[in-house]
C-alpha cells in the first residue's frame, strides 16, 4: 500500500499549521519546510479548505491556519478524504476495471477488510497525537530559532 503524494502532503500541511497553532502561515513557508512544490501544495490546501481542515485568508498578510482544533482532526478521516477517489486496485474502479476475475475473485473482499482495518486504526489518531510534545517536529517546522525544552518521545 502506498499513500498518494497529496495525502502525504495534506498531513504535512496540517502538522505545520498545528505547530503554528493560531497563527496564519504562508504557503511558501510550508512548501519550503515540507519539501513540496507550490502547485501541489495549492491543490492540497484547496481541498483542506473545502473540507474545513484549514481556513484561508487572501492578501498581503494572507495565508492559512487550522480550521478546527487539532484534537478534532482524525487522521483516518483525512486520509479517506484524499484517498477516496483513488482505487486501491483495478477491480475497485468499476468504470475502468478490465480484470476477467472480478465476478468470482475473493481477494477483493479481503483487501476491503484490510483497508477498513487500516482506516479504523488511523481513525483513533488525531493531529494532536502527531504534534503534541513532538520537539523534533517542532524544530523542523519552526519559523523561529529553536528553543531548548524537554519533551517526550511518543510512538503509538
Amino acid at each position: 500500500m502506498r499513500l498518494t503524494t497529496k495525502t502525504n502532503l495534506a498531513a504535512r500541511v496540517l502538522m505545520f499549521c498545528a505547530v503554528h497553532k493560531n497563527e496564519i502561515v504562508r504557503s511558501s513557508d510550508i512548501a519550503a519546510a515540507c519539501n513540496a512544490s507550490g502547485n501541489h501544495l495549492a491543490q492540497v490546501v484547496h481541498q483542506l479548505h473545502l473540507h474545513g481542515y484549514v481556513t484561508t485568508q487572501r492578501g498581503r498578510a494572507g495565508g492559512l491556519k487550522l480550521g478546527r482544533d487539532m484534537s478534532e482532526i482524525s487522521i483516518g478521516q483525512l486520509f479517506r478524504v484524499f484517498e477516496s477517489n483513488v482505487p486501491f486496485a483495478e477491480c475497485f474502479a468499476p468504470d475502468t476495471n478490465t480484470c476477467p476475475l472480478s465476478d468470482c475473485c475473493r481477494l477483493r473482499h479481503y483487501i476491503n477488510r484490510a483497508l477498513e482495518a487500516f482506516y479504523k486504526e488511523l481513525d483513533a489518531v488525531t493531529l494532536a497525537d502527531l504534534v503534541h510534545d513532538n520537539c523534533g517536529l517542532e524544530s523542523i517546522l519552526s519559523l523561529k530559532p529553536p528553543q531548548v525544552r524537554s519533551c517526550s518521545i511518543h510512538t503509538g
